[in-house]
């Protein structure tokens, strides 16, 4: 019987793909016992124990990034937190280590090189994160999910995905998911998003324009987020939703897709073969914008700066790709060649490559 200890967390980014390796583990192997690292304050806590996993807790211990006191008191906290992992691994007879990055890799990866445990490394971002790139040194194994993403010893996996993503048959599904948003399912359908809570930029930016693209000929669902106010006009062709919960819906009638560049949704989108445009989010170090790099390179998608997108430029440019169906055409045959459904799966063989070393 196998032991895996899955380490991540913080944030969706880093939980939902650990999820993914978790339920396909548990799938092939009913009697191997799946365990989950985490912290009590990141996204983990409560999700994992939702799933049906046990979460063993470790310190949250961030690095600091300016002197200071936070500085002074690091090595001993980071310490201590590498420490309460090597008695997890003890206590559970931990086999091999996978982690997804996030606060509680870092010390699993150094407890597990202590301890002989090999471990196995999943980056889902093409900019990795420090216990990525920590963790990758003596890793047996490196996963990423982009094409370039610079990790030592990076393999080009995938993601893992949601079992609905995976299983998504988009032809099948598309009167059902044109029901559920009251629109025609012979009428091209252009999706625009940017996370939960919305972005501001894309609706600024729609409502300006969304005249224009029905006047194309498309329809329009429109995810505005939870936080943002923005009016519905109650037009025919155009669906406004705070919130999508059925995102396997609005994948399946989406022919092509304004979005942000989150690494899961890049991932979702190039691996259902849609043809997107990303308008990566401004803040922080330009992941976002390397996240779509591959897909832009393969001809999949366009990329258009935060700062750009206007009314204007989405009349002049997305209404337009939108009124070339050959272009749109070339764009879904190249998003086949960048997408992958087999990330989960891909993970696991490098799991297994490390257990046989």
């Amino acid at each position: 019987m196998t032991t895996y200890l899955l380490a991540g967390g913080g944030t969706a980014g880093h939980v939902n793909p650990l999820l993914a390796v978790a339920d396909a583990l548990r799938e092939r192997d009913p009697d191997a016992v799946v365990l989950v690292l985490g912290t009590r304050e990141g996204l983990e806590a409560r999700l994992v124990p939702e799933r049906g996993y046990e979460l063993l807790f470790v310190d949250k211990v961030p690095f600091p990034r300016r002197p200071g006191g936070d500085a002074v008191r690091f090595p001993g906290r980071f310490r201590r937190a590498v420490a309460q992992v090597r008695e997890h691994l003890r206590d559970r007879g931990v086999d091999v280590v996978v982690g997804f990055g996030g606060y509680a890799s870092a010390p699993a990866y150094i407890a597990a090189r202590r301890e002989g445990v090999p471990v196995v490394v999943h980056e889902a971002n093409a900019k990795p994160g420090l216990a990525n790139v920590l963790g990758a040194r003596r890793a047996a194994a490196v996963g990423v999910a982009f094409e370039g993403t610079p990790l030592r010893g990076g393999e080009v996996v995938g993601m893992p995905l949601r079992r609905e993503i995976v299983d998504l048959d988009r032809a099948a599904r598309r009167a059902e998911a044109a029901e559920h948003f009251g629109l025609d399912a012979a009428r091209p359908t252009l999706l625009v998003f940017g996370g939960s809570l919305g972005a501001r930029r894309l609706n600024d930016a729609l409502a300006g324009s969304w005249q224009d693209v029905l006047d194309a000929g498309w329809q329009l669902v429109h995810a505005t987020g939870e936080r943002n106010d923005v009016p519905d006009p109650g037009v025919p062709g155009y669906a406004v939703r705070p919130y999508i919960d059925r995102m396997d819906l609005a994948f399946a009638l989406a022919d092509v897709i304004v979005s942000r560049a989150g690494a899961a949704t890049v991932s979702e989108i190039s691996a259902l073969g849609i043809p997107a445009v990303y308008v990566p989010y401004a803040v922080g170090n330009g992941e976002q914008a390397l996240n779509a790099a591959s897909a832009v390179r393969a001809g999949a998608a366009r990329l258009i700066p935060d700062a750009e997108f206007t009314p204007e430029v989405v009349r002049g440019a997305v209404v337009v790709l939108l009124s070339d169906p050959d272009g749109i055409d070339e764009m879904r045959q190249a998003a086949a060649s960048v997408g992958t459904r087999a990330g989960t799966q891909n993970v696991i063989a490098l799991i297994d490559r490390a257990l046989a070393r």
